[in-house]
């Protein structure tokens, strides 16, 4: 049997008579990366919206490692081990790339938020940032102004501070979002190489990406799930190319790994 990690079971979410989401039945394996793609307005980020309790469901269950997690608060899933990073990049602008990971590693001396604590006390995490640093390609940037950085180097810190909060979980939405070849590339092999011994779930719309790391995909349309299968398996799917391309003669074979 396979080891799932997290499963939603008939999540649904309604506006006022507009259905976001919708019956969606989700299974996400462990050390697997899963996508959750579709076209706009499919629902992928109201989904993880609800994964992490920043939205309520209308109804449905969301378990994780077994344990039904429906009702738990933001903050909680966030301890439970469930760590998100946003569509557009969420780094404190006027802190060097070392103090922006060093605050999220202040989870581990208990002093989460406590911005007014001495440096000194601090400083004690430094050799783990600067390890998480070296780990996404950061280390010759440790005392740059993360304001400074280009983007794709942005998103890089952004998921070395996401792993600074030791996920068991991560959900990556949009990764690549707005980035060049060269910086889609560099973010693509970064997740790739942090995946392992980790789970990854993410909203992704660049289709090189989703073929080449994905295990699995959840394919959404008008927020219920249309197909799911590796890449290879979608990507034939009749109705997946219609979703895509508005044609049943089309689809998404021109993504290559």
């Amino acid at each position: 049997m396979a080891d799932v990690i997290l499963e939603t079971r008939q999540l649904t979410k309604e506006f006022k008579g507009f259905t976001a989401v919708s019956d969606v039945d989700l299974q996400v394996e462990r050390g697997h990366i899963h996508a959750l793609i579709g076209p706009n307005g499919a629902g992928k980020t109201t989904c993880f919206n609800l994964l992490t309790k920043f939205l309520v469901p209308t109804r449905g269950q969301i378990l994780f490692n077994g344990r039904d997690i429906t009702a738990a608060r933001p903050a909680q899933i966030a301890r439970m081990g469930i760590i998100r990073s946003f569509q557009i990049s969420a780094v404190f602008p006027h802190m060097t790339v070392l103090e922006n990971v060093r605050i999220g590693l202040q989870r581990q001396l208990g002093t989460s938020y406590h911005f007014w604590r001495s440096t000194q006390s601090l400083g004690q995490l430094d050799e783990r940032a600067l390890a998480l640093l070296a780990e996404v390609g950061l280390e010759s940037f440790a005392t740059t102004l993360s304001s400074d950085l280009p983007y794709g180097r942005k998103r890089a810190l952004e998921i070395a501070t996401t792993l600074a909060m030791e996920p068991e979980l991560m959900l990556l939405d949009e990764p690549t979002q707005g980035m060049g070849h060269e910086d889609v590339h560099r973010v693509t092999e970064l997740i790739k190489k942090v995946s392992a011994g980790r789970t990854i779930l993410m909203v992704e719309h660049n289709m090189n990406v989703v073929a080449g790391i994905c295990d699995r995909i959840s394919v959404l349309q008008r927020g219920a799930v249309l197909a799911e299968g590796t890449y290879a398996e979608v990507a034939r799917n009749p109705q997946v190319m219609e979703a895509y391309m508005g044609t049943s003669d089309a689809g998404l074979e021109g993504a290559h790994p």
